[in-house]
């Protein structure tokens, strides 16, 4: 783990796993490190990414076509998990991690509302991520924007 900012505050994080979870596929973006990406993902002018799905949950994405925007959930694996004050300025004043939203987090799950362009395949092609290439997909779903779900 890298040094902390000054005035950042650090925990124990605890011995055992609480849950276990799969990674259902790979997000591909253009950047290579959390520098490079932006601040939010731009859903209508961003760059094309794609989101590469496991072989074994291709029958999953059945009537996905059909959407036009996706909630994606994703792992933040090259986070840290054990900052609970940080100084996202890095002026050495600190807000409290739960009121942030950085990737540093004890569940480093970040979200992000994407277009949906295509798919080919196992692949979606999309745009709105903000993330490192490679990072883990955990879940994705339509994103209806507030509206009511129309499957019920």
């Amino acid at each position: 783990m890298g040094a902390i900012r000054p005035g950042e505050v650090c925990t124990a994080v605890p011995e055992r796993n609480d849950a276990a979870l799969w990674f259902v596929g790979r997000l591909r973006t253009p950047w290579q490190n959390p520098r490079d990406c932006p601040r939010q993902g731009d859903a209508v002018a961003g760059p094309v990414c794609r989101i590469e799905i496991d072989p074994r949950w291709t029958e999953a994405l059945t009537g996905i076509e059909r959407k036009e925007r996706l909630l994606l959930l994703y792992w933040m694996d090259g986070a840290r998990r054990d900052l609970v004050r940080q100084s996202p300025r890095n002026d050495g004043a600190t807000t409290g991690t739960f009121s942030l939203r950085s990737p540093n987090r004890p569940n480093p799950v970040a979200s992000s509302v994407v277009t949906l362009l295509g798919r080919e395949g196992d692949v979606l092609l999309v745009r709105g991520l903000d993330c490192v290439d490679g990072t883990p997909l955990i879940d994705l779903k339509p994103d209806y924007g507030g509206r009511p779900c129309p499957e019920h």
